[in-house]
């Protein structure tokens, strides 16, 4: 699989294929039950008539198969939609087709997982980015033309005609393959460097244009594109490029009679008021509908490799009172994101199957209005874990969901593996008195030392490679070779490659030869 890891990997292990546990919803009689629980968590008051799940596939896209799995536990759980942000795994088609990842979904795969979907009550909302994040298109050479900064690929140019002819074309046969979807996220955030084309500084220089201008045209021009071609979808937006454009032009714009804004804010201690004050603004702007967007996971860090489940918690509690002191019904629903990369350039976060405990806990605090005790029983329950606190145990009690053993596996490896190594080589009284780094370099030591240091630096080898294995292998049933690739590249090489190292040195440094002469070393030859 990667060839600069099998070196480490090669115990009967190696092909060792852990099978999916039954998760406590998978019986027909625990179905069952699951059902009436469920009944009655529904019954209970939310202010969140939509729940969606964020699948953010810029990254770690999961198989279908993973998907067939988890979507009967985000209904379980309380939610009823899910908002997918394709980016690079859409198949599109034509001159666009040279957007599609390797691995990317066929036509047949996204008509299943729509199927799945359906199946579990959970409503669709595709993602497509038309502004910002555009770094999937406009890395490609045939797109480069199309960048507002030449060197950057992130943001759209949106003075070029073309620009909007491509947008249209890719909601088009998004929208193609998602026919009757009552909303379309259209993107729109983090619009990093508009205005600084040379096209727009151009166009800035004219008295009546601004920024602000330029941003709420071209997002009145895709949202008018998916309203007159598409009847009876909304766009939804997300609201940051919103948050400071005067009342009066938001107003004079028409962007409010167009578009949802969806008010997003991941802290665990998000100012309610300001929340509940931009709610007013966007109301008296014309708005709508207003949505909410919380985190589960991916908002804690670029290379956040386990939530930090309280935080989140934290975020929904404050979403909560947001919903309780605002506006009566202003709030459609909310959005529980879950970022696998920051950016498309950037490294992978927290893994879909390792944010599920954070999602149950999110997802159930929205049901019951927060997470008292009895909430936190009734998740810890449902998941077949003893906490919901980082779990580190690896065995057959460390969680019955789908994706448990790749939750549980990950913990136990970002929890010890980097840490372990970092004890032996840096306070390990035998490594660090007998053979430092400038031992190491010149392959000497004493030979009884390596009788301390080299079982100790086998056994933990030994140990991780035993752990990775496992990991590898529950990882490629539920994800694509290059993910695999990628997070053990690199969440577990580095460290393994300091153990190895270690080792072969210490082999290097057992082998006959003649003494090197240091004054500080005597070789015994001096009279």
């Amino acid at each position: 699989m990667l060839d600069s890891v099998t070196p480490f990997l090669s115990n009967p292990l190696w092909f060792y294929k852990r099978p999916r546990k039954r998760s406590c919803y998978r019986s027909s009689q625990k179905q069952n039950k699951t059902k009436q629980n469920n009944k009655t968590s529904m019954s209970c008051s939310t202010p969140f008539k939509m729940r969606l799940v964020h699948l953010d596939l810029k990254g770690a896209p999961p198989k279908v198969s993973y998907f067939s799995e988890v979507f009967p536990l985000f209904h379980a759980l309380g939610a009823n939609g899910l908002l997918i942000e394709y980016e690079d795994m859409f198949p599109y088609e034509g001159h666009l087709r040279l957007l599609r990842a390797k691995h990317a979904y066929s036509h047949s795969e996204v008509t299943e997982i729509l199927r799945l979907a359906r199946l579990s009550e959970l409503e669709v909302v595709p993602l497509v980015q038309t502004f910002g994040h555009m770094e999937f298109v406009l890395k490609h050479a045939a797109f480069v033309h199309l960048r507002e900064v030449a060197l950057f690929p992130n943001t759209l140019n949106p003075h070029e005609a073309e620009s909007l002819a491509l947008v249209k074309d890719m909601i088009d046969q998004i929208l193609e393959l998602h026919r009757g979807v009552r909303w379309l996220h259209i993107g729109c955030d983090e619009v990093y460097y508009l205005g600084e084309g040379e096209t727009s500084k151009q166009w800035l220089q004219q008295k009546q244009n601004s920024h602000a201008k330029l941003c709420l045209s071209h997002m009145q021009a895709v949202a008018s594109h998916v309203v007159s071609q598409h009847p009876g979808t909304t766009p939804l937006v997300w609201d940051d490029m919103l948050r400071d454009i005067p009342q009066e032009q938001l107003q004079a714009s028409g962007v409010p009679q167009l578009v949802e804004p969806v008010l997003w804010d991941y802290g665990a201690d998000l100012d309610v008021h300001s929340k509940i004050f931009l709610m007013g603004k966007y109301q008296e702007c014309g708005f709508q509908r207003l949505w909410a967007a919380s985190a589960f996971k991916g908002a804690t860090g670029a290379s956040q490799a386990l939530p930090p489940v309280e935080h989140h918690i934290r975020n929904h509690e404050q979403w909560l009172q947001v919903a309780g002191r605002g506006p009566v019904d202003s709030l459609q629903g909310i959005i529980l994101t879950g970022w696998q990369r920051y950016d498309h350039f950037s490294v992978l976060c927290e893994l879909l199957p390792v944010g599920i405990p954070s999602l149950a806990a999110c997802l159930q605090s929205l049901v019951h209005g927060g997470f008292g005790d009895d909430v936190k029983l009734r998740v810890q329950h449902f998941l077949g874990v003893s906490s919901l606190e980082t779990m580190d145990p690896v065995s057959e009690g460390a969680g019955s969901f789908p994706g448990s053993d790749i939750h549980a596996l990950v913990t136990q490896i970002s929890l010890h593996l980097h840490s372990s190594v970092d004890i032996l080589l840096e306070r390990n009284r035998f490594v660090t008195g007998w053979f430092s780094p400038y031992h190491r370099r010149r392959k000497y030591i004493h030979p009884v030392m390596i009788q301390h240091i080299q079982p100790e630096a086998l056994s933990l080898l030994n140990r991780w490679s035993n752990l990775v294995q496992q990991l590898e292998a529950a990882l490629q049933l539920t994800f694509y070779p290059d993910t695999v690739e990628e997070w053990l590249e690199e969440n577990v090489l580095p460290s393994m490659q300091r153990l190895q190292g270690l080792l072969q040195d210490l082999g290097e440094a057992a082998a006959p030869r003649p003494p090197p002469a240091s004054p500080g070393w005597d070789t015994g030859q001096n009279p």
